[in-house]
């Protein structure tokens, strides 16, 4: 199915962890009373996507595979939860990070496609 030797050579990889810097970026001025509650979350939910998708990748069974790729997409989701309280709260917006989201969303849907779809 795949020809990638490890998950920093999947493109969806590549994308979500682009996500994770710009999340750290946007995160870093936020209000330091945010620091132990909407900061720490959305930086985990986000380092979390990468992570799991890492982590799928060296699993060995499609289930396992399929698994831990749905908690990227629901660590995903967070993060667009993050992304419209961080804006409802004024924190400000970033065009960027929401166009990496939706790219990730859409990279991770067909990666996990292949995934089911394959022998």
């Amino acid at each position: 199915m795949s020809t990638s030797k490890s998950f920093q050579d999947l493109i969806v990889w590549q994308r979500a962890h682009q996500f994770v810097l710009s999340v750290y970026k946007y995160t870093s001025v936020f209000p330091k009373e945010e620091r132990y509650f909407l900061t720490s979350q959305f930086r985990r939910a986000a380092t979390s996507i990468a992570a799991n998708i890492a982590e799928g990748f060296a699993k060995r069974t499609k289930p396992d595979k399929i698994r831990i790729l749905n908690i990227a997409q629901g660590s995903l989701e967070e993060c667009r939860y993050y992304i419209l309280l961080s804006i409802d709260l004024d924190y400000g917006a970033d065009k960027n990070m929401e166009k990496l989201s939706e790219e990730v969303s859409k990279l991770l849907n067909a990666y996990l496609k292949a995934i089911e779809s394959s022998k």
